[in-house]
């Protein structure tokens, strides 16, 4: 079966070509023309890999970014005339994958965007790589977590936040250090974000999550795992 891409750029054109040459290449193509029409398209697909320009009008890549880290480990490759090193490494803590700046060539897409994918069916250095808490198991490499026999589900925000929490070994996790840890200082978030991710995390994970057991709340500190 083949790939599928999801092209997000305003500029039809260009869209266009990258389109077509991919298609030749072998992939399956889908293509937006703004941020929002990307997410849509991205939720309803669930793409292989997302090509995403900077510079659009209404919501613009950064943020279309952030919130497909907030879904998917999915590949993401910047396309952009942004080319400063600033630009780049706000790029790279967000989560991308790799950066090509416009112009470029379309046997250049064409093998970042392969290597990219290759990289993503490997599971990478940290394979095997397990860390316990209780009854929770996280295996970073597979990204898989495991409550008692049971496999949860956790989308990659949810993952991160839990595995900071293990990593505390019971110690309290700050709202501040959730924020920062998760979302960094690129995409400035307030405390119902963490709060909205403790609640995601309590209906996965708790028998009752009315009374929680496992995700604990630290009145004016902030959270840690139990018992």
């Amino acid at each position: 079966m083949s790939q599928t891409v999801l092209l997000v750029d305003d500029d039809e054109s260009l869209r266009q070509v990258m389109g077509q040459y991919l298609t030749q290449e072998g992939y399956r193509v889908l293509s937006a023309g703004s941020g929002a029409e990307g997410l849509r398209l991205f939720y309803a697909e669930r793409p292989d890999a997302v090509l995403l320009d900077l510079m659009m009008p209404g919501m613009d890549g950064w943020e279309v970014c952030a919130r497909l880290r907030e879904l998917s480990d999915a590949p993401i490759l910047l396309v952009t005339a942004r080319t400063s090193q600033e630009d780049k490494l706000r790029g790279f803590r967000l989560g991308i994958d790799d950066y090509l700046s416009k112009p470029f060539s379309l046997a250049e897409l064409a093998a970042r965007l392969q290597a990219v994918l290759a990289r993503s069916h490997k599971t990478g250095p940290l394979s095997g790589k397990i860390i316990t808490w209780d009854e929770l198991r996280m295996d970073l490499g597979k990204r898989q977590v495991w409550c008692g026999e049971k496999m949860v589900l956790l989308t990659p925000t949810e993952f991160r936040m839990l595995e900071i929490l293990i990593r505390k070994k019971g110690s309290v996790a700050t709202e501040e250090e959730l924020r920062e840890e998760i979302w960094g200082n690129e995409r400035p978030m307030d405390s119902s974000a963490v709060r909205r991710y403790i609640w995601l995390l309590r209906q996965k994970l708790e028998r009752d999550p009315t009374k929680p057991e496992r995700v604990l709340a630290v009145r004016g500190s902030g959270y840690r795992l139990g018992p």
